[in-house]
């Protein structure tokens, strides 16, 4: 009986690899897969500095004001609404990109400063900014 207790032992000593091989090769399957698509392989023409390092001027930002009776001033110049179309086509054809600022009294009709807006509309001056405050 001795001698068949050694032979179970002998084959208990053993190991067996063929599992871990057939796991092995397929994680290395998975990491073969998977490894091209983690490349980026997207080119991108990134914009250079300018070597140009003056600093351009600020923007010139006209400003007009409704008060409370209505009276509008462009560029602190009291302008009549009739003569405000007129005075807005002079200063887009002077300047294409004008940007204007308009900013109501805080008891103005606000049907005034709608008109101002409907005047910058016709005129074509896209850049517009409405200015108001902050109350404390």
């Amino acid at each position: 009986m001795r001698k068949s207790a050694r032979a179970h032992h002998s084959t208990l000593a053993e190991l067996n690899i063929t599992p871990l091989l057939d796991l092995v090769f397929v994680l290395l399957v998975i990491f073969i897969i998977t490894t091209p698509q983690l490349s980026n392989d997207l080119e991108m023409n990134l914009p250079s500095p300018k070597k140009n390092n003056t600093p351009s001027p600020p923007p010139k930002v006209n400003r007009i004001l409704v008060d409370a009776t209505g009276r509008i001033t462009l560029n602190d110049r009291l302008v009549e609404f009739a003569a405000l179309k007129q005075t807005l086509a002079a200063l887009k054809a002077g300047d294409p990109d004008a940007s204007v600022v308009v900013r109501g009294a805080a008891e103005v009709d606000y049907q005034h400063v709608i008109g101002v807006l409907d005047v910058l509309q016709q005129v074509d001056i896209t850049k517009v900014g409405l200015a108001t405050e902050t109350v404390p």
